[in-house]
């Protein structure tokens, strides 16, 4: 009687055991409705990541709002540019980028009013992008500086991509200018008459999107953190696969047709495995530099982060 009490014993504890093995690694990732980040949508709905026992949430969450997010322990990770991480690790916001996501080719922009023909026009304007601390305004801050002005030069209104399309759709007066990205860039696109981009990424490659985690997720779940990036590089394989059917899902996540999303795509490239290698070899440290210092002289910022500890390469390998 005994030693059968003890094998049920044993047979329970095993069964507890058992589902707690097989328990999937939760993430809860913040991004944006940003074309360069359908990927990660992909990975989701195609089963890329839950294969690799991972149990992911993906976040709508503006990009102003995305570090306290991460702050509050809500999300573990996060999809944004390259200089965003800087800002969010000088403000005491911690966190290591480890695989590139895209770069953008045109899908970044600056709209403004029939009348004006160039940037240094816009000096004594009014300018819509999102706060600061967010790629639209740091476009912005990047664009004026290569034209001979500073955000001190314009007058800036607080508008997400969306809202800042949105109102020279609708014929804004107040508006001179205005920063958005695909796919709001796209709609104005096909309406001239609202307003003309006047400039792109195409023109200043200086958008750049990248995955990070919290130290403590990575330093906790390292195999998760690869899991992660491994399942983005299958997901661009799935598109090269698959376009139709995965330019279907992706477009459909923001509302788009599967042919809206193709032509949208088609102002970013997505970065491969080999391509995240090259670029974390040498530029993103070269850009992190440029782009810290203009962000310090744009007060947006009050001190550089140690920018050797940004990233992290070992899940690209």
């Amino acid at each position: 009687m005994k030693s059968l009490k003890f094998s049920i014993a044993a047979m329970a504890a095993a069964l507890l055991v058992l589902p707690a093995a097989a328990q999937e690694t939760k993430v809860a990732i913040g991004i944006s409705g940003w074309t360069g980040f359908a990927p990660l949508t992909l990975a989701k709905e195609a089963g890329l990541f839950k294969k690799r026992g991972l149990d992911v949430t993906l976040r709508k969450i503006p990009q102003k709002d995305r570090h306290l997010a991460i702050a509050s322990g809500d999300i573990q990770c996060a999809a944004t540019t390259v200089e965003t991480w800087i800002v969010w690790n000088a403000n005491g916001v911690a966190t290591t980028q480890i695989f590139q996501l895209d770069k953008s080719y045109g899908a970044d922009g600056m709209v403004v009013k029939p009348g004006i023909q160039k940037i240094a026009d816009l000096k004594g304007k009014t300018v819509a992008a999102s706060a600061p601390g967010t790629a639209p305004y740091f476009t912005l801050a990047w664009m004026l500086k290569k034209n001979g002005l500073t955000l001190k030069d314009v007058k800036v209104v607080n508008l997400e991509p969306q809202a800042a399309a949105n109102a020279f759709l609708a014929g804004n007066a107040d508006l001179d200018a205005g920063m958005t990205y695909e796919p709001y860039l796209s709609s104005v696109r096909a309406k001239p008459e609202a307003g003309k981009i006047i400039a792109t990424t195409l023109d200043y490659p200086m958008v750049m999107d990248t995955f990070g985690c919290t130290p403590k997720f990575l330093a906790e779940n390292p195999k998760a953190a690869k899991a992660l990036a491994d399942a983005y590089f299958e997901a661009l394989d799935l598109i090269k696969a698959e376009p139709a059917k995965s330019f279907a899902t992706m477009g459909a996540d923001v509302k788009q047709t599967p042919e809206a999303f193709e032509a949208s795509q088609k102002n970013l490239r997505w970065q491969d495995r080999a391509a995240n290698q090259k670029f974390f070899a040498g530029e993103h440290a070269a850009f992190s530099k440029e782009a810290a210092e203009l962000l310090l002289e744009a007060g947006i910022i009050r001190q550089v982060p140690d920018l050797s500890k940004l990233a992290d390469t070992r899940f690209i390998q």
